[in-house]
C-alpha cells in the first residue's frame, strides 16, 4: 500500500517539474517581450494570465503532495530501509524542483525590473502625452476665445 503512495509522490513531483518548465518557458518569453520595443502588451498579458493559472495548479500539486506525505509520514520512518530507494528517488526529484523554483525565481526577478522599467517610461510618455493634449487644448480655448479685431485703419481709396 505504501508503495502505492510512493509512487503516487513520484508522479506529483514528475507533474511539479512539468509546470514549472512551462512556468520557465514562459518567464523566457516574457524577458524576450520586455526587450523588445514596443512591448506587445496584450501577449504579455496573456502570459501572465497563463502563468497564474500554471501556478494555481502548482499549488494545487504541492498541497495534494503535502497531505499525502503527512499520512505516511510515520510508516516512512519506520521503514527508511525498506523503502531506501524510492525515497532516494524522492529526495533527488526534490532537489530538481527546489533548483528549478530558485532559477525561475532568479528569472522572476530580473522580469520584475525590466517590467518596473517599462512601467516608469510607459507613465513618463503618458505624462508627456497628456501634457501636449493640455497645451494643444489650451491654445485653441485660448484662440477661440480671443476676438479678432478687424483692422483700425483701411484704406478706402480706389
Amino acid at each position: 500500500m505504501i508503495n502505492n503512495y510512493l509512487q503516487v509522490l513520484e508522479e506529483s513531483l514528475h507533474k511539479k517539474m512539468e509546470v514549472l518548465n512551462r512556468i520557465e518557458e514562459l518567464c523566457i518569453r516574457q524577458e524576450k517581450m520586455l526587450r523588445t520595443e514596443p512591448v506587445p502588451e496584450e501577449e504579455f498579458d496573456a502570459s501572465i494570465d497563463e502563468k497564474g493559472k500554471l501556478i494555481e495548479e502548482l499549488t494545487r500539486l504541492d498541497d495534494g503532495f503535502e497531505n499525502l506525505y503527512n499520512r505516511i509520514k510515520e510508516q516512512l520512518s519506520g521503514g527508511k530501509e525498506k523503502y531506501r530507494i524510492q525515497i532516494a528517488v524522492l529526495q533527488q526529484l526534490i532537489t530538481e524542483v527546489t533548483d528549478k523554483s530558485v532559477s525561475i525565481q532568479a528569472k522572476e526577478t530580473r522580469n520584475k525590473a525590466l517590467a518596473e522599467t517599462f512601467f516608469i517610461n510607459r507613465r513618463k510618455e503618458i505624462k508627456s502625452n497628456r501634457r501636449s493634449s493640455r497645451a494643444a487644448i489650451d491654445y485653441y480655448r485660448n484662440m477661440s476665445q480671443s476676438k479678432v479685431v478687424a483692422p483700425q485703419f483701411m484704406d478706402k481709396k480706389k
